[in-house]
């Protein structure tokens, strides 16, 4: 039954991070072209980069969760297993996504603030 189920969270966890991760990646060239206002080139890699470490490590961290489960013996236990950890990987995602756009939106008020006092 375990098997089962981490195929199962493995492939959820996959679609969702891959779907997020694209839709990220997409709008966030425009919040990043926004707040950077100028060079294209290092906006998108920027948004690469942002991309290929938000893949690694909440693929990395949906692996490394299977570690912590405990024999599954029922259809019941294997949902509430799937649905909390699925649940922690969708928390995870969120809070990186903050943190990276802090640190964007923080990075542009530096260069504004720069700008203005030069």
């Amino acid at each position: 039954m375990n098997t089962l189920t981490y195929i199962l969270y493995l492939l959820i966890t996959w679609f969702i991070t891959v779907h997020v991760g694209f839709v990220f990646y997409r709008n966030g060239r425009l919040y990043i072209l926004r707040l950077l206002k100028g060079d294209e080139k290092l906006i998108d890699f920027i948004n690469k980069a942002l991309l290929v470490g938000y893949y690694l490590l909440n693929l990395g961290y949906a692996a490394l969760m299977i570690r912590s489960w405990k024999t599954i013996s029922s259809f019941t236990e294997m949902l509430v297993s799937i649905t909390s950890m699925t649940g922690k990987i969708m928390l995870t995602l969120a809070v990186i996504h903050f943190m990276n756009m802090a640190v964007i939106f923080l990075f542009s008020q530096k260069q504004t603030h720069s700008l203005h006092h030069k």
